[in-house]
This record gives structure tokens, sequence and C-alpha cells, in this order.
């Protein structure tokens, strides 16, 4: 069935991120534990709905309790759960996490032999909503497996048919990678780069930290990478360097904006609520200095709190926020 079209259609991850309640703790001396909405797609699309967009996530979960979780947190944290299809033969991933503040965060996945996300049919897909978004965001963990390397070309083509018709500029309709890179859920690191740098010429926004732009185009300075990725393809690059800031470049202009100080308690949500902030800045228009500042503090905010996806901000909360750190 059809679904309505969104502001932002991400397609990627999705599962249940569990987070101990004990900080400072290795899991197997941790007491208690929260069940949260995770996967990172999923988590930029409920940061765009708290900032007042429309958001879609095309993913996959089990026919299990987690699943209708899923499924049932998306809606009450304003994603449409629409495009969300149930595979049968595999499990809802679940990752589990460790919280050593301000810069630890080992994440353990469970998403073998495969994850629902990675299992989707053709035919399970709203094609007319991937090319009306006004947004598509995925993440290059979609690439990593034979089973849904096609499914996500075919979504790049479809939007490269819809914003070929587009006027220049970077206004939607866009396509976003997010090169959010988990080198344990990839057969190696050539793999993972000859994927990835494949589809850049088919985006027009990149997004990654350092280490992820060293996979997708070999280099690890900022202004390289940042210059590498426009090279390739994408209309704008986007550099995260943690504490140490963020550099965006276009062809025709270089920001850099300095990281919002907080108390770091869990970092993990930092770069998708990034993500969620992004998207509103592109959609609403704003210039590139004024989006990725606000993006940055959005990232700042979050990791200041436990959780991810019910921790992303307001649109209120966020521009007091931003606007009281910005000096």
């Amino acid at each position: 069935m059809e679904r309505h079209h969104v502001d932002l259609l991400a397609m990627g991850r999705s599962g249940v991120d569990v987070y101990p309640l004990q900080v400072g703790r290795h899991l197997e001396d941790v007491e208690t534990f929260g069940k949260f909405l995770g996967g990172s797609p999923t988590n930029v699309a409920v940061a765009a709905a708290r900032l007042g967009h429309s958001a879609g996530v095309v993913t996959g979960v089990g026919d299990d309790p987690f699943g209708r979780f899923v499924t049932r947190e998306m809606e009450r944290l304003g994603v449409d759960s629409g495009h969300v299809v149930t595979v049968k033969d595999f499990h809802t991933p679940v990752t589990f996490c460790e919280l050593f503040p301000p810069d630890s965060f080992p994440l353990y996945f469970y998403r073998e032999p495969s994850a629902p996300d990675l299992e989707i049919a053709r035919h399970q897909i709203d094609w007319g909503a991937v090319g009306a978004a006004r947004i598509f965001w995925f993440t290059v963990t979609g690439l990593s497996r034979d089973s849904s390397l096609g499914i996500h070309l075919e979504a790049l083509d479809v939007r490269s048919r819809v914003c070929s018709a587009c006027p220049d500029g970077l206004a939607p309709p866009l396509t976003v990678v997010d090169l959010d890179y988990r080198s344990n859920l990839w057969k190696s690191a050539d793999q993972a780069r000859s994927r990835v740098s494949a589809v850049l010429g088919h985006v027009d926004v990149a997004v990654g930290n350092l280490d992820e732009c060293e996979m997708a185009v070999g280099c690890s300075d900022p202004e390289g990478a940042a210059d590498a990725l426009l090279a390739r393809g994408a209309r704008m690059a986007v550099v995260k360097q943690g504490p140490k800031g963020t550099l965006a470049k276009t062809a025709e202009q270089s920001v850099f904006v300095e990281a919002t100080p907080v108390e770091v308690l869990n970092g993990l949500g930092a770069g998708d609520a990034f993500g969620g902030a992004l998207v509103h800045g592109l959609l609403e228009g704003w210039p590139l200095e004024r989006t990725i500042r606000v993006a940055s503090a959005a990232g700042a905010l979050v990791a200041s709190r436990l959780e991810c996806s019910t921790a992303m901000p307001t649109t209120d909360e966020l521009l007091a926020f931003a606007e009281g750190t910005h000096h």
C-alpha cells in the first residue's frame, strides 16, 4: 500500500538498544538495563520527527516481541512505521553497549546470521515513497550484504532520476549517505571501501567521522577527506571530529564549527541527533554555518543524556540550547 510522502525517509537498521543503567561497568557487572528503540537511521528519523518533520523508515523487524516494540515505539515517537517490513525468518536485532564516559562506549551487535533490515524483498518497498521523499537518508550498513546491496542501488537509481530533474543547489530533494561504518558488520575494510566509494557519485551529502571518511576515501585528514568526498561526487561533505568540531564543505564554501562543550554521559546517540538536526537545517533552507552549528549542539545535547531515541530534543529545546552556547 502506498504511504503518504514524507519530509525524511530513512533506510537501514532498526532494533532494540539495551543500555546499562549503571555507568562505568562492564556488561558482566551490570545489574539493570533499559530497553530503547535503536538503529542509526531510525534514530535520525526520530530526531527529525522531534524537530517537526514527517519521517518514516524503510527497515525490517522479526516476527517477535522486540519487532512489535520497534514498530510501536516508532509510532509513539512520531515516526511512520508503515514502511517497516516483518521478516519471519530472522530475529529483531539487539545491541548492547557499555558506558565509560567521556569517550568509550563499546557496542555488541546481535544481528546474525542476518538481520531483517538486510533481508527486505524488492516488492515490499514503496518505491514511489522513496522517490517522493524530500530527503532520503541511508547508512552504508545496507551495502554490506549482497541481499540488501541491490535494494540500496535501486533506491539510489530512483533518487538519481528524481534529483537530476531538480534545480542545482542543496535544496530538497536530497539524498544523504551516513558513512556509519561498523567494521564487525562487514567482511573486510576493502569490501566496505569498494562498495561505499561506488555510491558516492549518487548522493548529494556525505556525512561521517574521521575513521569513516578514511574507510570511504582513504584519507583521515579533515580537509583532505572532505575534498575527496566532493571529488567522488558528493555536493556536500560533513566531517565530524568529535570534541575537535565539525568541518562542512561544498564547492562554494567551507565551514568549521567548534564542538559544543558538555559533560558526556553516552556518546552513542550524538551522531544520530546531529543527523536529525542536519536534516532539519537542509529542509528549512538554513545557511550552512547555522545548520552545522545547530546539528553540533543537537549531538552535544543528546551526548549528555543516557538514552538515544528518547533523548532527541524538540525544536524549541534545541534552538534554546544552541543559541545559549553560541557566543
